[in-house]
């Protein structure tokens, strides 16, 4: 038998939770010259590359907030269902899953200024739910009479980390919620990480309740500053997934909460910075890109535009004659040309000697 907890929602105060806002205070300081930061790196892309940033943004959080919750989906469909979202033109069909989180993703980037609703959350959790034939309840709360337990472990001897409120309770507990959300004026920080503990240890749907929470984290910091947040959240999360689940369970039996606000906080300045470390990689290469324009090979450019795709953090040890022999399709001597060429540019530095020698952007 299970030794009984008391969960948050079962105190008679529930749900006034208490924090300390001293312990928070530099973090929403941080959090804001971030995001003038981030604004300011923003602007200085071409339409193209704000484009192409928004688009490879939200595809990554899309396959990033899946995979917290264990599911993998196909990248390229991901992409080419944003694109289309947001009315470009895709190559290819989408599977109902990628269709479906890429439509909330959006949905969320665009229309973040709306209020939330009950209804904007069922119409959230029916584009998750896309193509699920296994539940009950898809774009409402859940009915269901059995307990809704978040449980780990052999079936003899689960382990349960959480229970939720009662289905009963769902219409009451979203409306309070609803009513918490509108009228509160915490700092950006602590609303997003409040608005996430509260939702999950609500539970109100079957399934898709990290999703949905990670989404009103995003809509609650685009309505503090104005504008779509461009942070990278569940990229963040999924890399600390397992210290996630850890801080969510540390923080689901009481309502005195600082620790995991701050957690939380910390986790949403890590993620602006890979968004201005992403944006500052994109600028590089523009400005690379122009510095040689005329002066470079296909294969020399086909090389370098490969290198920068890979992202800020490049290729994992470097780039090698033989990488570069296998993206150009070229030959050894011609490899060892084209890149000593393009350490005599400014385009690469080189690395080791003889067999370990490796090529790096040079940003």
């Amino acid at each position: 038998m299970a030794t009984h907890h008391t969960w948050n929602w079962q105190h008679e105060d529930w749900p006034n939770w208490r924090f300390d806002t001293d312990n928070l205070r530099a973090f929403e300081a941080q959090f804001l010259l971030n995001a003038g930061q981030l604004l300011g790196a923003w602007k200085h892309l071409q339409t193209g590359e704000q484009e192409q940033l928004k688009i490879n943004l939200l595809s990554e959080e899309a396959i990033k907030t899946s995979q917290i919750e264990g599911e993998y989906l196909d990248r390229a469909s991901v992409q080419s269902s944003v694109r289309r979202q947001f009315g470009l033109t895709a190559d290819r069909r989408a599977g109902p899953a990628e269709a479906g989180i890429a439509e909330m993703m959006v949905d969320c980037f665009e229309d973040y200024g709306e209020i939330l609703t009950h209804k904007g959350l069922h119409a959230w959790h029916r584009m998750i739910c896309n193509g699920r034939t296994d539940m009950q309840a898809i774009g409402e709360y859940r009915t269901h009479i059995e307990t809704m337990q978040v449980v780990s472990g052999p079936l003899q001897t689960p382990v349960i980390h959480f229970e939720a409120p009662p289905s009963e309770q769902m219409q009451s507990q979203m409306d309070a919620f609803i009513v918490w959300f509108a009228g509160s004026k915490l700092p950006p920080l602590t609303k997003a990480g409040l608005a996430h503990l509260y939702f999950v240890s609500i539970h109100p749907y079957e399934d898709g309740n990290g999703r949905i929470a990670r989404a009103i984290c995003e809509k609650t910091l685009a309505q503090a500053l104005g504008q779509p947040s461009l942070i990278a959240l569940s990229h963040q999360i999924e890399k600390y997934r397992k210290s996630y689940y850890d801080q969510l369970e540390a923080n689901n039996k009481s309502l005195k909460i600082t620790d995991w606000l701050a957690w939380f906080a910390q986790t949403i300045l890590a993620a602006q910075d890979h968004s201005i470390a992403l944006i500052a990689h994109l600028i590089a290469k523009a400005k690379m890109m122009d510095r040689l324009r005329g002066t470079l090979n296909p294969r020399q450019e086909k090389a370098l535009t490969r290198m920068f795709d890979t992202g800020p953090d490049g290729f994992e040890g470097g780039l090698s004659a033989k990488n570069y022999m296998t993206i150009t399709d070229t030959a050894p001597a011609t490899a060892r040309r084209d890149l000593g060429d393009l350490v005599t540019k400014g385009a690469l530095t080189r690395t080791g000697e003889r067999r370990g020698t490796r090529y790096w952007l040079n940003t």
